[in-house]
């Protein structure tokens, strides 16, 4: 009976081992953009913040240069990046090797000229491009892609095939006015895309209010869509002088204003209930067949 018992008892061990296993098999990175209507309203510096606050909080996060021709998160680190995308598209590194280490051992993938050849692989290229996505996803958390401002179509690509979108502002008229219309366009495409709204270089709360009112208001109105405003960013003189240092300001100036909003921020990111696409795959796996779909 103790015997019986005990080879029992091994077996539910070995099958849980087993669960376990195919649990982290299956585990896939949430994949998020961030975008802007417009250029010059502290995007990428938003991205790269953000990701080194939710890598304080715990969370393994991968940065993914995607702007193409503008490509600086290596930059706002003072990183010298090795290699980039184009090195992996060409067959002359794998992804692990491309990943570069940033500040706080942040990883990232420096996107340069490789950028614009990923919207024209062969078969076969996207193939090896999707195995090896693949494989980085399951040791990270978040995928972040801090794509191009605006409109391109390349932006809106990488957008639609997220599981969800931060879209950045500044409570300047034409920031709003082309946040608004990339969410349009994106919307226009019928594509559910959950979007949240971040308002940078804000003079109060009650300023980065107004601004997701206004937004929100007509979103409602037009699209029938809720926008809701995952945080704002104070307009802090430490942001600016941190990119000339080029070190992040939550790590040149932890204590300023728009460090203790992106850490609050990245917070409340954790706290709230996470939505995909409806009817869809989510993480990795969701990303590759929406960018396959779109790709056709």
């Amino acid at each position: 009976m103790n015997d019986q018992a005990q080879s029992l008892r091994r077996l539910v061990s070995k099958l849980e081992a087993s669960r376990e296993r195919q649990a982290f098999r299956t585990h896939s990175a949430r994949v998020l953009t961030v975008s802007s209507g417009k250029g010059g309203v502290g995007k990428s510096n938003f991205t790269l913040n953000f990701a080194l606050a939710l890598k304080t909080l715990g969370r393994k996060v991968l940065i993914f240069d995607a702007d193409i021709g503008m490509a600086n998160i290596d930059v706002l680190m003072g990183v010298r990046a090795r290699y980039n995308l184009y090195h992996l598209l060409k067959g002359e590194r794998n992804l692990e090797e491309i990943i570069e280490l940033g500040l706080n051992g942040l990883p990232f993938i420096a996107g340069g000229s490789g950028m614009a050849d990923l919207f024209t692989l062969s078969e076969s290229d996207l193939n090896y491009f999707t195995s090896q996505i693949e494989k980085i996803s399951e040791k990270m958390d978040y995928i972040i892609f801090d794509t191009g401002a605006g409109l391109s179509k390349e932006t809106v690509k990488f957008i639609t095939a997220a599981d969800e979108c931060i879209v950045v502002t500044t409570p300047e008229p034409t920031s709003i006015t082309d946040a608004y219309a990339l969410i349009k366009v994106v919307h226009g495409m019928e594509q559910e895309i959950p979007f949240r709204l971040v308002v940078n270089r804000v003079a109060s709360q009650q300023e980065a209010r107004q601004v997701t009112d206004k937004l929100s208001l007509v979103a409602k109105r037009f699209l029938d869509m809720e926008i809701p405003m995952l945080g704002h960013i104070h307009d802090d003189p430490h942001v600016m002088q941190a990119v000339k240092k080029q070190i992040p300001f939550s790590t040149a100036f932890p204590s300023c204003a728009a460090a203790r909003d992106i850490q609050r921020l990245a917070m409340k990111f954790l706290e709230v209930p996470q939505v995909g696409q409806k009817d869809t795959l989510t993480g990795i796996k969701g990303f590759i067949h929406r960018w396959l779909k779109h790709t056709k």
